[in-house]
């Protein structure tokens, strides 16, 4: 068996018609389809078929023993599919010589080999493009444009690899900062995972925020030490570097995701919240407040729970007016989050007063309307024992329509 390469005319002949060189190109690197093998009788014939670039082909195998006549005059004896995976099969060859074509999804002519085969024998015919002889029989610009091809081709299959191990990364240290949550855990090789990613990726917003989850995490971890040590974090300079380059990092991820081709607004939201947690453990709380203020304004639909956490942060800082106002911005966003209820009464009992008559407590407008609603959105949430006392205190009825069936808000 001889392997012929095309002659240049042939390889870009639809039969006998001429096509261009984008068009000679554009062949080479045809899609592959599926298609089903076929046939059986006196002998068998298989292989693989990939182009010049190294990619399957789509299309289809003939063979014709008509090898001195015109292609128009040709007939085509069996005409087998290309597989899926670049693989055709047929055993419906006769013995004899042959010239087997490979035509393209298109019905372009793109290689040729010699056949020659007895009865009852099973060979392999592979077209592989890629061989010597079948570069050297295209054109210089042809052999570039695949060169060029190839590289780029390259490029992306690196690329996708580092995006697919990313990915795996982002997936393991998602697991290992909810595994490590609850006891504020080491999660220090998880940082180092994160500082890696981006530096393989740096302009990934994504990355940046999730870098952040970690060096938050870590630091958590060190201020638990410190208490079970009997220390103030807020003294510790480790920590708090933990938490400043936490907010760095969230400040990083957002600025690249908002200037992306694709901008996520529950990205950089996110990224919002999670740097105003930490910004708040480093002490920095205007800085706080503002970023949960830019995290409701990025995503409008989860404002109630971007400026409950604010008003949270602001009560246990012991910023009353700042949660006051933080809770009622979440009750205006979204009037069925029970926590923000609660924050705004807690507030307000500290302004209690007591009735110089009666010498009963008084308590301020709205302190007990919040208790009441929390205690409708949450009959049993964890506040309900302690809004039940306050309540009783001041003389108030406890509703006892509120029930476990309306659940926690």
């Amino acid at each position: 068996m001889a392997l012929l390469p095309p002659s240049h005319g042939r390889m870009t002949m639809k039969r006998s018609n001429s096509t261009t060189l984008a068009t000679a190109f554009a062949l080479l690197l045809a899609p592959l389809s599926a298609a089903l093998a076929q046939g059986a009788a006196n002998a068998t014939v298989h292989g693989h078929v990939q182009n010049a670039a190294g990619q399957i082909v789509a299309g289809k195998v003939e063979f014709t023993k008509d090898r001195s006549a015109a292609a128009k005059d040709q007939k085509y004896a069996p005409i087998v599919p290309i597989d899926a995976s670049g693989n055709y099969t047929t055993s419906d060859v006769t013995p004899g010589d042959y010239y087997v074509y490979v035509i393209n999804a298109d019905g372009k002519l793109i290689d040729r080999l010699e056949l020659s085969i007895k009865a009852g024998e099973n060979k392999t015919l592979d077209f592989d493009m890629t061989r010597e002889e079948y570069l050297k029989a295209l054109t210089p610009e042809e052999r570039k444009a695949i060169e060029d091809y190839k590289k780029k081709n390259a490029e992306v299959t690196s690329a996708n690899k580092i995006v697919a191990n990313l990915n795996a990364t982002l997936k393991q240290v998602r697991d290992d900062l909810s595994a490590a949550s609850k006891n504020k855990d080491d999660v220090s090789k998880d940082v180092d995972s994160m500082k890696s990613a981006t530096a393989a990726k740096p302009d990934e917003g994504l990355l940046w925020v999730t870098y952040g989850d970690t060096l938050q995490a870590q630091g958590d971890h060190l201020a638990k030490a410190d208490r079970d040590q009997h220390k103030s974090p807020n003294t510790d300079d480790a920590v708090l570097q933990q938490y400043s380059d936490a907010a760095d990092a969230y400040k990083k991820g957002i600025d690249l995701d908002a200037a992306g081709k694709k901008p996520n607004p529950s990205t950089q939201a996110a990224g919002y919240n999670q740097m105003g947690n930490a910004l708040a453990k480093a002490g920095k709380i205007p800085d706080a407040a503002a970023a949960f203020d830019s995290a409701a304004k990025v995503e409008p639909a989860k404002a109630g729970m971007y400026f409950g956490n604010e008003a949270a942060v602001m009560f246990n800082n012991s910023k009353m007016d700042d949660a006051l106002a933080a809770a009622n911005k979440a009750i205006a966003a979204d009037p069925n989050r029970a926590d923000p209820y609660f924050i705004k009464g807690q507030v307000l009992v500290q302004r209690a007063t007591v009735d110089p008559k009666t010498q009963l407590p008084v308590a301020p407008p709205g302190c007990l309307e919040a208790y009441q609603k929390y205690l409708e959105l949450a009959p049993d949430g964890p506040q309900a024992p302690t809004v039940k006392e306050v309540l009783t205190g001041f003389g108030q009825k406890i509703d006892t329509r509120y029930n476990a069936k309306k659940g926690t808000k």
